[in-house]
């Protein structure tokens, strides 16, 4: 058979394929047998090139049409009925759409539609698709990895940040581990983890993959308000897993998924490990034993007490300060900022520690810079005092009915008087362009600490007694103070 060069049809391939048979020797039974096939009638047939053209291009075009000619009908048959409630079904009308596209020969991807949710058409797929994962490690070398028990097989419970299968990206959490190194692991963690921590070298994994997606994390960077070391946790699912931290310490958590345990690495540096969340801390910390688990000492004192029922206090904002003293705590969340310009400077200390002698060497050293609020006062106004010089004066009234609607930042009452600073002077005193200088309770840095006020608080520590005696003498003699200081003032501070 000569070769051409130009394509042929299925039947000039075919009449081609007829003329060899006629060529000697043909007498070869399979040859026969396949020169009687090519030569029924109903393979030429088959081989027939029949091109299907589409009648309209307009179809659904078409089918709105007959819908509006049919809305004009009053009283449809049984059979239009039916006929109209077809031609509306959305499937019908996008298989009408689709069938245009093709003949208008529209070839252009659609846009995704939003009731589809694109990832459900990539899952890798079967179920039992067994896959082999080799990891390379030091002998001893945590992979930082944890597994949990799920329906009798040990499943992947978290991958920790920076560890060395997160680095490698290769398991997941809900992953199935069968076999470490052609050894069944069964259903023991701690056995894995044994298992996994003594290999060296190439480890094999034999994992069932869970096909889970993988959601970014949103990262938190919060301040530690109490030391930890997970060698002395007895809730933590593996100490080895678990990252040290003393108080004061800035945290970057990488991973909040498990609500008992996050994730979490110093920010100055390190591996990322395990650490407390927020609400197993203050669990732990608010827990209180029941009057059985109490020593034998305490069950004397307190045993006329246990069948008392417990007093339940609701939260007032008249007693805040009550409840601050409780407070728990745990975590503060944080940011990184660049230098800017506070509002607030706050002194804080104990009393007579000297924070209003600092406060208003402030206000004189640079006038311009700093400033300070006029305190409201409740008491009648005495000779030779004008309103905003050293108070700002108001009727008891209204000053309780501003106290009600918080807008003091602190008050309080002395001699039958009511003394407060309020929340509006300080933002008198920032709209002006200074720093807002205040020496006051711990307990108002809470309110303070907005972005409104940015404070920059100062805590001034207490001298030895008897400086601070000193020091409250010569006020005392200076006119500054009728305070007489004692041992019990500064214990009850």
């Amino acid at each position: 058979m000569e070769s051409t060069e130009e394509a042929c049809s299925p039947n000039e391939a075919m009449q081609q394929v007829m003329q060899t048979f006629d060529i000697p020797p043909s007498s070869d039974l399979d040859l026969i047998f396949l020169k009687g096939i090519m030569e029924s009638p109903m393979a030429h047939e088959r081989m027939e090139e029949t091109r299907l053209e589409a009648v309209r291009e307009n179809n659904l075009q078409l089918v709105q049409e007959i819908l509006q000619d049919m809305a004009g009908v009053r009283d449809p048959s049984g059979a239009a009925a039916e006929l109209q409630k077809i031609l509306q079904e959305p499937h019908f009308q996008s298989l009408l759409q689709t069938h245009d596209s093709v003949a208008s020969k529209n070839y252009e991807t659609p846009p995704p539609s939003p009731l589809m949710d694109p990832t459900l058409s990539n899952q890798p797929v079967p179920p039992d698709a067994v896959r082999m994962v080799g990891v390379r490690k030091n002998a001893g070398e945590h992979l930082g990895v944890t597994f949990r028990v799920e329906g009798g097989e040990l499943v992947i419970a978290r991958i920790l940040h920076g560890g060395v299968i997160d680095q490698q990206g290769l398991l997941h959490v809900g992953d199935v581990i069968r076999e470490v190194n052609g050894r069944e692991v069964g259903n023991d963690p701690q056995a894995l983890q044994e298992m996994l921590r003594e290999a060296s070298g190439s480890v094999v994994l034999k994992i069932l993959p869970s096909y889970q997606q993988q959601h970014p994390l949103r990262q938190v960077f919060v301040k530690c308000h109490f030391s930890y070391d997970p060698s002395n946790d007895s809730l933590i699912p593996c100490k080895e897993a678990g990252l040290a931290f003393q108080a004061g310490d800035l945290l970057q958590i990488v991973n909040q998924e498990d609500p008992n345990w996050w994730q979490a690495c110093l920010v100055k540096g390190g591996t990322a490990g395990l650490i407390p969340s927020q609400l197993l801390e203050e669990k732990r910390k608010a827990f209180v034993k029941r009057d059985g688990e109490l020593g034998p000492n305490s069950s004397a004192l307190c045993g006329s007490m246990g069948g008392k029922k417990k007093k339940r206090i609701m939260y007032v904002t008249t007693k805040n300060a009550e409840f601050d003293r409780h407070e728990l705590l745990i975590y503060e969340e944080v940011a990184k900022m660049p230098p800017f310009r506070r509002k607030t400077l706050i002194l804080i200390g104990a009393q007579g520690v000297g924070r209003r002698s600092l406060k208003n060497k402030l206000l004189t050293s640079d006038p311009l810079r700093y400033g300070t609020t006029t305190p409201y006062t409740s008491r009648k106004r005495k000779e030779g005092e004008w309103d905003g010089q050293s108070y700002s004066f108001v009727s008891r009234a209204e000053m309780e009915q501003d106290i009600k609607a918080g807008r003091y930042l602190e008050h309080g009452e002395y001699e039958g008087n009511l003394y407060g600073t309020k929340i509006s002077s300080i933002q008198e005193v920032v709209a002006s362009g200074k720093m807002c200088v205040l020496d006051v309770n711990p307990q108002a840095v809470k309110v303070l600490r907005t972005a409104e006020f940015v404070p920059y608080v100062v805590f001034i520590g207490a001298p030895d007694f008897e400086t601070l005696k000193s020091n409250n003498q010569g006020a005392v003699e200076a006119g500054m103070t009728a305070k007489q200081l004692s041992v019990s003032g500064i214990c009850c501070v």
